[in-house]
């Protein structure tokens, strides 16, 4: 597998990629929110592809990796690559949680619990509004115009 550049967005590019946001993805992924369960554009989505980062684009998981929790959220065992995501302790809303943020550019995507099904035991728990999907054979974003491996076909 080709290497993602996991260097930040310059100040430029990241105010471009915020006005692009609508509201409700602004809310999620800056500002740590959270969508109501069983409404998410992804819950449901069974094609083949590539869950990105809703802001930069990076990817995250394949659908390979997908399953229905039952918990209202689409839910993941294994990343698209352990190096795309940062966990960090939160101790938000009473409860001790471990965050997940994209590794490049930051953005909130959910949390990760240990409550998963083989062969991680992980239950990564994202915002469907944090995300974008990449059908298989469709190119990668290129937000950042970083060229390839992004704009490739999604493997």
């Amino acid at each position: 597998m080709a290497a993602f550049d996991l260097s930040p967005p310059d100040d430029a590019q990241r105010r471009a990629l915020i006005e692009a946001l609508a509201d409700d993805a602004r809310r999620v992924l800056l500002a740590h929110g959270t969508e109501a369960p069983f409404c998410g554009a992804f819950l449901d989505n069974k094609r083949d592809g590539v869950y990105t980062c809703g802001l930069c684009g990076l990817p995250l998981f394949r659908s390979s990796a997908k399953f229905d929790s039952g918990t209202g959220w689409p839910s993941f065992t294994t990343p698209f690559d352990p190096a795309h995501i940062r966990y960090v302790r939160d101790l938000g809303h009473g409860m001790v949680r471990v965050e997940e943020v994209c590794a490049r550019c930051g953005s909130h995507l959910g949390h990760v619990f240990p409550d998963g099904p083989p062969p991680t035991g992980e239950r990564h728990c994202l915002n469907s509004v944090a995300l974008g999907f990449t059908a298989a054979g469709e190119p990668l974003p290129d937000l950042l115009g970083r060229g390839a491996p992004e704009g490739r076909p999604a493997a």
